[in-house]
């Protein structure tokens, strides 16, 4: 019994004492340090950005021209195919021209009596100023045997009666001399008449020759002619409602986009803070996308911005003139013009993925303090850049934005800063995409 009891405290012994060495360890042994966490950050800097404005649009001719008659008639021919190009000038239908043929030759007829009427009124004032002068001659003998007459009638050389039929003669003479001149005066208003009329046969004729040139009508403008609304036989009037055709010049061609005022007040807003500078003669300068998203090769250029708001959509007009020498614009595609707003010279852009959003949807983004501890900010944005954001507020030139890694830290926490690198993840995931997939065992 007494060598169990031995053996029992011996083994009791070996137990606390092994018990009393490992608390010893454990309390001599160092505390393991906690991992810090690991961020990917991006340097804010300022940066010139041109800043531009998608907005959709529509095309529209650069001229458009209805063809309607302007004289009535029977169409003879259609001289055009549909749908072809056509220059200014060209024939494109002929209307009988007969009846105009025949009012021309009448006008002419009747033009050529009137001129010789004329002729036969000048040939009677001709004829009438040559008796007026006679008779100015005849008054002048008159008047000088009257005078000579009364000297002798005086001196007893004469009697009375001479006297007296001398003085008669040069009266007489005297009133058929007024009567010629007034026979001039009435011949040469004769004359005067007959040159009204010729003027008025004169503009008959040129409103027939006029009417019979309307008789071949021609296109006002070059561009592509569209279908006929007539064939040969028909009957036009003149200046009907119903247009034979319409020719539309597509090069160039128009871009119509609508603006929203909110946005115009915000860009001038912007040119007046300063924020915003014009970019010189690319100012006006325009990009367009294609309704299948491809960019049309050339640039356009921004004619006019219209005036008036319309009152149903708030909007106003902005026409963009663009080249289409092949036609690829039709009237009526939908556009999508990249109008340029101003160049910012102080631009912040911060990598997409950097920036979250709170319970209430604000953007935040968390950046890493000199002292590496984890900081939010509370941000402004002004528009998607690419792949990045336009930062209006809430940054400054030398913040670090933690670009990777921020759903790993919280606001506070210590972080080890590493550089981000875009291109090496994107090529990452490129190469992990472009790798063709294993066939399982």
């Amino acid at each position: 019994m007494q060598i169990k009891e031995r053996v029992r405290m011996i083994i009791v012994s070996t137990v606390l004492l092994s018990s009393l060495l490992l608390n010893g360890c454990e309390r001599q042994a160092p505390s393991q340090p906690q991992p810090v966490t690991e961020v990917a950050t991006v340097t804010v800097q300022t940066q010139r950005v041109v800043l531009t404005n998608e907005l959709p649009g529509r095309t529209s001719p650069y001229r458009v021209a209805e063809i309607r008659p302007q004289v009535s008639g029977i169409i003879q021919r259609r001289l055009f195919d549909e749908g072809a190009l056509v220059k200014a000038g060209v024939v494109l239908y002929q209307i009988d021209p007969a009846p105009f043929q025949a009012a021309y030759d009448n006008s002419a007829a009747n033009l050529a009596v009137v001129r010789k009427g004329l002729d036969r009124a000048r040939a009677v004032v001709e004829a009438s100023i040559a008796g007026v002068t006679r008779q100015q001659a005849t008054l002048e003998f008159a008047r000088t045997h009257r005078r000579r007459f009364e000297e002798l009638f005086k001196g007893n050389f004469v009697s009375a009666s001479d006297r007296d039929q001398a003085v008669t003669d040069a009266a007489v003479a005297e009133a058929t001399l007024r009567a010629a001149e007034a026979q001039v005066e009435s011949d040469r208003e004769a004359v005067a008449a007959a040159k009204a009329a010729i003027q008025q046969a004169e503009a008959a004729l040129e409103t027939v020759r006029i009417n019979l040139g309307y008789t071949r009508i021609t296109a006002p403008i070059s561009g592509r002619i569209g279908k006929s609304n007539v064939t040969e036989g028909a009957l036009v009037t003149a200046l009907q409602p119903l247009a034979l055709a319409t020719i539309q010049q597509l090069d160039p061609i128009y871009i119509d986009v609508p603006q929203s005022t909110t946005e115009l007040l915000r860009l001038q807003r912007r040119l007046e803070e300063g924020r915003l500078k014009q970019n010189g003669t690319k100012q006006k300068r325009v990009k367009l996308i294609l309704e299948d998203g491809a960019a049309y090769p050339s640039e356009g250029t921004l004619q006019f911005r219209d005036v008036t708001v319309d009152p149903t959509t708030g909007v106003v007009i902005l026409r963009i003139i663009f080249p289409n020498p092949e036609g690829i614009l039709l009237p009526g595609m939908f556009v999508q013009a990249v109008v340029t707003e101003g160049v910012n010279e102080q631009a912040i852009l911060i990598p997409q993925q950097s920036v979250s959003r709170d319970p209430k949807g604000n953007p935040i983004a968390l950046i890493v303090d000199s002292a590496g501890k984890v900081q939010q900010r509370m941000l402004s944005l002004d528009r998607a850049v690419d792949d990045k954001w336009l930062v209006a507020s809430g940054l400054a030139p030398g913040d670090r934005v933690i670009a990777e890694g921020m759903q790993k830290v919280r606001p506070g926490a210590s972080v080890k800063v590493l550089p981000f690198d875009a291109g090496r993840k994107n090529n990452a995931e490129s190469e992990k995409t472009a790798q063709p997939a294993q066939k399982s065992n």
